[in-house]
């Protein structure tokens, strides 16, 4: 944020936070709003019920709650795949949430959909597998469902290259992730889709065994090559 105020580029000031879920890579900056770093107040922190409910038992998350950092609204009920929770922020701009299977020891988890007057985005960083979350929302390929949901702009989950990427170090199956080398076999070349509505894919929420953190590898321009993208740090998007 600092760097980007620096080169003129937005503010830092932050008035919403939306939590996909409570794996720790996702909550852990939630500190860094409390008073020994930003001492930010008034942040909306957007979450389902069963992550209220856990921010309610973490000690040092209901403090920043008691002392103002944080006004926690909670989703105006349970999404479903027929019934998505909508959230109006302004007459221009609405969220919705979208569930999502993926390891659930802590919390649910949901992608969101932000729609602006121009253009939606699908923020999905972390899900189990295509299988599961195309059976969930009664799907049959990526495309299928993007076109679905009215999606321009998809932010999906880049976690890993391939299935063997971690090697002997990590079975695969306690941190399930769907390879960007199987959305890439699934989705096809962008060119191959017909119309003129055919959704901007960018990989995002990258490990640091990805080939795709370096622009020069084969990997990144297979994805490039393809016609889709690498999401990049500080990167913004126009809705």
């Amino acid at each position: 944020l600092w760097k980007l105020e620096e080169a003129n580029k937005a503010c830092t000031r932050i008035d919403h936070v939306w939590l996909t879920h409570a794996h720790w890579g996702h909550v852990d900056g939630l500190g860094l709003f409390g008073r020994e770093t930003m001492n930010a107040r008034g942040v909306n922190l957007h979450v389902s019920k069963s992550m209220a409910d856990l921010i309610d038992e973490t000690p040092a998350w209901r403090i920043m709650v008691e002392q103002g950092v944080f006004t926690v609204n909670t989703f105006p009920g349970d999404a479903t795949p027929v019934n998505l929770i909508r959230m109006e922020l302004s007459p221009t701009l609405t969220v919705e949430a979208v569930p999502i299977p993926h390891r659930a020891e802590l919390s649910d988890t949901h992608a969101f959909l932000f729609r602006g007057p121009s253009k939606s985005l699908l923020f999905l960083p972390d899900h189990d597998t295509w299988e599961k979350t195309l059976s969930m929302h009664n799907c049959s390929s990526i495309m299928e469902w993007l076109n679905m949901l009215k999606v321009d702009i998809a932010l999906l989950d880049g976690t890993f290259w391939s299935l063997d990427e971690l090697g002997s170090q990590r079975n695969m199956k306690e941190v399930p992730h769907p390879p960007v080398s199987e959305s890439l076999a699934m989705l096809g070349n962008r060119s191959g889709h017909m119309g003129d509505d055919v959704p901007e894919v960018y990989f995002t929420h990258l490990n640091h065994t990805n080939p795709l953190f370096v622009a020069e590898s084969d990997e990144y321009k297979h994805v490039i090559k393809m016609g889709w993208n690498v999401a990049r740090q500080g990167q913004t998007f126009t809705l």
